[in-house]
């Protein structure tokens, strides 16, 4: 893909029903874009990353954001900050896939 351009995340989703598919959007020593896909009852398990924040934005599906002593309710529009440590993940509950746009810094090294 070549950037900068706009696009439509959704259309680059894609999905796979052993496991939660990943789909990278963009990537540079500072910064990763891209999208989680979870068929229904997928999950991505509770973990942390050290000296990286990430940002979860959903653009569509109905889930849990697994925080380290809650889950919380996810929808279409939310959006879930898990500063470095924090433990974080997801699960989707709905009945439909779900789609997450997820953004770390600095970008996980390959």
């Amino acid at each position: 893909m070549i950037h900068p351009s706009a696009l439509e995340p959704l259309r680059l989703a894609a999905y796979d029903p052993a496991k939660m598919a990943k789909v990278e959007i963009f990537r540079s020593p500072r910064l990763l874009v891209g999208l989680n896909c979870f068929e229904p009852g997928q999950e991505h398990a509770l973990h942390s990353h050290a000296g990286m924040d990430k940002v979860y934005h959903v653009l569509e599906g109905q889930g849990l954001f697994l925080l380290q002593d809650r889950e919380v309710p996810m929808g279409p529009g939310m959006m879930l900050v898990a500063p470095e440590g924090v433990p974080h993940g997801i699960r989707n509950i709905g009945a439909g896939r779900l789609c997450v746009l997820a953004i770390l810094a600095p970008a996980p090294s390959k």
